[in-house]
């Protein structure tokens, strides 16, 4: 009995020695050597602590080997003792193997084309994998049989299997998938209504994509979403260069009538109109030269309108304006009237992207357009709102009802 304790004694000291020599002085040696590399002296890499991991299977070794010559040990607790053993080495291997994939997958995260074609999602189905056979084979070593004794019942298992890893199975496809048509990029903005995503993708893994929405919150959409539903992505608008503005400014049509001979020449000293109302007029006496008698009659002729020449004037303004891009569409139309007036729709693109510059332009240009409006005697619609109502309910009080 005092042997078995003190050969047992012994073999934890053994294991616990062999512990400290491997962490303490062989692993100290080791991770000094790997500090002469650029990978041993990122700290990103070494928190996996891929080699703290693997060498955890060192006691266990000893244990696993040293078990045996424990003298007068029941045989059913040196096979326990040494199954528990192998299977916590296999756990070890299998958690180091996982930690060496985080370290792949952080160095690939950091080359230029991993934004294209990220890799953690089929990273984490390696370690799933991994996982899996680790798991069989640590079964096998504690109840003392060969793995090809589990891995021919695994087929009848199949459907079990697939059943709890549906979700995986479906994730991976789904990723292979985005992955081959380049449907989405870390960092692409993706608009998703039904999710309320609105924002970057900031990680696509094998589950989920991550979005950082514009208020900072971030939404996790499962990425088969991706595939089944519609989204957004305005990856191609930031590419081309030029952001759309397609704005309209609702008219009263009540304001609207033909130009005067004054008007013309008022007008005509603005310059995005001095070449187009020059043209127009010759353009229209040509075309009333032609009527003879029928020009009498004011109704019979070709004349300008003040939203007509609103119109050129917007459009050339536009074609003027620096931060609009020459090189797309640029369109100033009306839209069908409807109760809110006539919406004069100015269509063209900023040539930024960015959103705070892009506001800004778009902001710009409609400032100038609503405060030039009365140079054309137009007016914007709106509805009356309680100072209107007030205003008209002033006037139409007689003075003496007001005394009263």
């Amino acid at each position: 009995m005092i042997a078995t304790v003190a050969a047992t004694a012994a073999l934890v000291l053994a294991a616990l020695f062999a512990n400290f020599v491997v962490k303490a002085l062989l692993l100290r040696v080791l991770n000094k050597m790997l500090a002469y590399t650029p990978y041993g002296r990122d700290p990103e890499l070494r928190r996996h602590g891929f080699i703290e991991r693997l060498a955890n299977v060192v006691p266990a070794l000893v244990i696993a080997t040293g078990i045996a010559l424990v003298p007068n040990l029941p045989a059913f607790v040196v096979v326990v003792v040494k199954n528990v053993a192998n299977a916590f080495m296999i756990l070890t291997v299998a958690m180091a193997i996982s930690a060496a994939f985080n370290i792949v997958d952080t160095i690939y995260h950091r080359r230029p084309e991993a934004r294209l074609k990220p890799i953690k999602g089929y990273v984490q189905v390696v370690k799933i994998v991994v996982y899996v056979v680790a798991a069989l084979l640590m079964i096998a070593t504690l109840i003392d049989r060969s793995p090809l004794i589990l891995l021919s019942g695994l087929g009848a298992m199949a459907a079990v299997l697939i059943l709890v890893f549906q979700d995986t199975l479906l994730s991976l496809v789904a990723g292979i998938q985005i992955s081959s048509t380049d449907m989405v990029r870390v960092g692409d903005w993706i608009e998703m209504p039904g999710q309320n995503a609105d924002g970057d993708v900031i990680e696509i893994a094998l589950h989920t994509v991550k979005v950082q929405n514009w208020d900072k919150t971030v939404t996790t959409v499962p990425i088969r979403k991706l595939v089944t539903e519609p989204f957004k992505n305005w990856r191609s608008m930031q590419e081309s260069g030029g952001r759309r503005i397609k704005r309209a400014i609702l008219l009263d049509q009540n304001s609207i009538r033909f130009l005067t001979p004054e008007d013309h020449e008022r007008l005509g000293a603005l310059a995005p109109l001095e070449t187009y109302l020059k043209n127009k007029r010759t353009e229209l006496a040509a075309w009333n030269d032609g009527l003879g008698e029928r020009a009498k009659v004011p109704a019979n002729t070709r004349r300008t309108t003040n939203i007509g020449t609103f119109r050129a004037y917007v459009e050339n303004y536009v074609r003027s304006h620096p931060g609009v891009h020459q090189g797309m569409t640029i369109m100033v139309r009306q839209l069908p009237p409807g109760p809110d007036g006539l919406p004069l729709e100015i269509y063209c693109f900023t040539n930024t992207t960015a959103w705070a510059a892009y506001e800004g332009i778009q902001a710009d240009i409609f400032d100038h357009l609503y405060a030039i409006l009365p140079e054309f005697d137009l007016s914007v619609f709106q509805n009356p709102g309680g100072a209107d109502w007030r205003q008209a309910l002033s006037s139409a009080v007689s003075p003496e009802a007001a005394r009263a």
